[in-house]
């Protein structure tokens, strides 16, 4: 069912362990011709372009493009207690995590009294991509929703393919799950759109026949998709700022035979769950396990729900299990692979965990699952796939937020500094910017710089000494 990888004897470097390591093939520069046009009915046609794409590709076109609010309220009052508790709970743990990651604002005063402050200032503008593929994901409400709040943001737009399966007053809107997750954390703004159309949407806005806007354009979108909202999202990036362009889920496993490999292979199976692409690599030194972690997956495997969906998933070339030398030939294949989520079940494992440079989350020891992760660790599941965690790292407050610095320098703070921006500016032939400076400071309060003996003691105007 999953194939097997001997790495044995390998040589370490990253590249050309890339090279070997499975990994789902896509080609996004293919898919961005497939999308162009949809960005451009949808820029162009605005509304009436998104709820047609919606019935184009998700079978069904909703009552109103954007959810009434009533409509999401209803639906937070019907969800199953139970699960309207563990949204909670999911909830109030992310908060907790992504509330400790709000930088703290500070000023530094340089020499001769000029400050420069860090502020941290939100984006006045967010649209939130929630998917509704193969599964119904509320939990990805929170992962998006809730660090948005956190960083202050202002205004929040949650969109989510329409349903065509809903019925009653959900007909032709998200899955009721997604829309009750928008109420139970407030987001009054939300709309039934899924894939490429719903980017375009956020990222240039959509106006109705008569003009008026649907929705509003976003300064941010985030959230995870199929390969088509990646595909929008890179052709967006630059008139919005995204979070990455997200493939498909996979999950790495550095195990060694002190591990159960049920466990092991309970793991693999849940990411394989998600989709046909989703990729399951385990990565360990010991031929043995290896073994075992085989039977046992034949043993999961055919008791889950979602078995065909698993077999092709585990079958694929994404994913294998790989054997390798020792401990450290894991970790250096484990640092090549960069898995979207990395789990660590290995004696020592939090030593190990400390050693991996590579991966959009490290789950450490026998009772850190990634399932874990997808809901209520606290931390936060939208992560780096594909490798880019080299890169990247996962949605966090930071995505939201804007980092400005604040120069406050009085004269005297600026004739302390005019004698390096003088010479600077002249060294890089820009003497307009010496100019600006000089304009301000006459040249005989400039301090002389005593450690350059290419200074004189005072500065000249500028406009006679222009000519080099």
């Amino acid at each position: 069912m999953i194939s097997r990888l001997d790495l044995r004897g390998t040589d370490l470097d990253p590249r050309a362990l890339r090279e070997r390591l499975p990994r789902a093939e896509f080609d996004l520069e293919d898919v961005l011709e497939v999308v162009a046009p949809i960005l451009a009915q949808v820029r162009e046609r605005g509304a009436e372009a998104v709820l047609e794409l919606g019935e184009r590709f998700d079978g069904v076109r909703p009552p109103r493009l954007r959810v009434p609010a009533a409509v999401c309220a209803l639906a937070l009052d019907r969800l199953d207690p139970a699960v309207r508790a563990a949204l909670q709970e999911c909830a109030d743990r992310a908060r907790l995590v992504h509330a400790a990651q709000r930088p703290s604002e500070h000023t530094t005063t340089l020499p001769g009294g000029g400050t420069v402050a860090q502020r941290w200032i939100p984006v006045g503008r967010v649209g939130l991509y929630v998917p509704g593929g193969l599964a119904v994901y509320p939990s990805s409400v929170v992962m998006n929703v809730v660090p948005a709040q956190v960083a202050g943001v202002g205004s929040v737009a949650v969109t989510s393919p329409p349903q065509r399966d809903n019925v009653g007053e959900f007909a032709g809107y998200p899955h009721p799950t997604i829309l009750a997750a928008c109420a139970l954390l407030g987001v009054d703004e939300v709309y039934a759109a899924g894939g490429a159309q719903a980017v375009a949407m956020l990222a240039h806005g959509a106006r109705d026949a008569s003009g008026e806007w649907v929705c509003r354009p976003v300064d941010v979108v985030t959230g995870p998709g199929n390969v088509y909202v990646a595909a929008a999202k890179r052709a967006v990036r630059g008139l919005v700022g995204i979070d990455a362009e997200a493939g498909p889920t996979e999950i790495a496993v550095v195990a060694d035979d002190s591990a159960d490999p049920r466990h092991v292979a309970a793991d693999l199976v849940s990411q394989a769950e998600h989709d046909p692409l989703a990729a399951s690599v385990l990565i360990t030194p010991d031929e043995a396990f290896a073994a075992r972690v085989e039977a046992a997956l034949e043993q999961v495997v055919a008791a889950t729900k979602h078995v065909e969906r698993v077999r092709v998933a585990l079958s694929g070339r994404q994913s294998a299990v790989v054997v390798v030398d020792d401990l450290d030939a894991a970790v250096a294949v484990a640092d090549a692979y960069g898995a979207e989520h990395l789990e660590i079940q290995t004696r020592d494992a939090a030593a190990v965990a400390a050693r991996i440079s590579t991966a959009g989350a490290i789950f450490v020891g026998p009772w850190s699952p990634v399932s874990l992760g997808d809901y209520c660790a606290g931390s936060n599941h939208v992560l780096p796939t594909s490798g880019t965690a080299a890169f990247g790292g996962g949605l966090s407050v930071h995505a939201f937020l804007k980092g400005v610095q604040v120069i406050d320098y009085d004269r005297a703070a600026l004739a302390g500094a005019a004698r390096s921006v003088v010479d600077l500016a002249r060294a890089e032939d820009l003497p307009g910017h010496a100019d600006a400076v000089l304009a301000r400071v006459d040249p005989d309060d400039i301090p002389t710089d005593p450690t350059s003996t290419s200074h004189e003691t005072t500065a000249a105007p500028a406009a006679q000494e222009r000519v080099r």
